[in-house]
């Protein structure tokens, strides 16, 4: 008899069967279900087939997208058959082409760019300005030309989340009658069992780029998301996911259980104090997206050490960390050491008079 395997519906890890609960557990999340609920769930993805229209879609996507592996670091940079990759935009190295793409790589969904590549170097030139002690080179040309449009890999997750909460809350009131100062402290059980659902929460498919610096230039206007065409990586690059949906998990967990609290609270502002005796997030259920998200990346390699900057393709907002040039900052503390010392001789030179 073929034996059946169950996908965890959060992560998408292989789930397995407990025989002391009698559930199906995800080792990988933690999630558990009964019997029941996961057939349930899957019931609909076991019997769906890919319609004519969606596999036409990943037929096109994978006669039409090149792939290109940089032999250096190992990134793969994904771009239409119109474009070609020279270099790596990682680390700068030449990159050879390696093959055609999988239709399985082809994206739900793209948002496409807004920020032309002239603004984005504008953008970035006024960022570095006012910053003294970066190298010199750093704000060269040169390097500003280095500029790349990349469609990042995101996911994007909507979790069905079971809430309860319990807690002790205070409402204190104080007033002054005559002579006495009155105060008068109330006590609730506050409890809340809800459901939330937690729509398009991002996390980065890419491992090579700084999880924090993917973050740091968010929010995305999600609408102006469309469906995927290959006519939005003309003149652009993509990278190909190396992190999937079960890797990318407890980032989303993380992200959803703090946005369930902020629900939380929101609905029990009215308390002065509050005494949490039980608080917990289960995620029943997550549906994914994959897209393509813009950003105008930018490498700096400097003392050996790899910075990266990033902006927004869509929004322009702007994140990372120049790096610090020892020499210049030196010859700065140099000069107004010189410039206190000379200032200190004439001062003394004066009192001497």
């Amino acid at each position: 008899m073929d034996s059946i395997e169950y996908k965890c519906p959060n992560c998408n890890a292989d789930l397995k069967f407990n025989p002391d609960t009698q559930k199906l557990d995800c080792e990988f999340c933690g999630s558990q279900f009964t019997i029941e609920q996961i057939k349930q769930i899957c019931a609909s993805a076991e019997n769906s087939i890919p319609d004519e229209q969606t596999l036409h879609v990943q037929e096109d996507f994978s006669e039409h997208t090149n792939l290109y592996h940089c032999a250096s670091c190992g990134a793969d940079i994904m771009a239409d058959d119109q474009q070609t990759a020279l270099f790596c935009y990682y680390c700068h190295n030449p990159v050879i082409l390696s093959g055609k793409m999988s239709g399985a790589y082809k994206p739900d969904e793209v948002i496409g760019f807004k920020i032309s590549k002239d603004n984005a170097v504008t953008t970035f030139r006024n960022w570095i300005k006012p910053k003294w002690f970066v190298p010199k080179d750093f704000k060269s040309m040169q390097q500003l030309e280095k500029i790349t449009g990349l469609y990042v890999p995101f996911w994007l997750a909507d979790c069905s989340v079971k809430s309860d909460y319990h807690a002790i809350g205070k409402q204190i009131r104080s007033w002054t009658s005559g002579s006495y100062r009155y105060t008068e402290t109330k006590e609730y059980d506050v409890i809340r069992n809800a459901d939330i659902v937690t729509v398009g929460i991002p996390a980065d498919g890419e491992s090579k780029i700084e999880d924090a610096l993917m973050e740091a230039i968010e929010p995305y206007d999600y609408n102006d998301t469309q469906k995927f065409s290959m006519s939005y990586l003309s003149g652009f690059y993509a990278d190909k996911y190396d992190v999937d949906k079960a890797e990318v998990f407890p980032r989303i967990r993380q992200r959803c259980e703090s946005a369930c609290r902020e629900v939380i609270k929101e609905s029990i502002k009215s308390y002065n104090s509050l005494s949490v005796m039980n608080e917990s997030y289960f995620i029943q259920r997550t549906d994914w997206r994959y897209i393509l998200l813009p950003v105008w990346f930018m490498t700096y390699k400097y003392k050996g050490k790899v910075y990266e900057f990033a902006m927004n393709g869509q929004t322009g907002k702007l994140a990372g960390a120049p790096p610090l040039s020892k020499g210049r900052l030196a010859l700065f503390s140099g000069i107004i050491g010189a410039v206190i010392t000379l200032i200190g001789t004439l001062l003394l030179g004066g009192l001497n008079i």
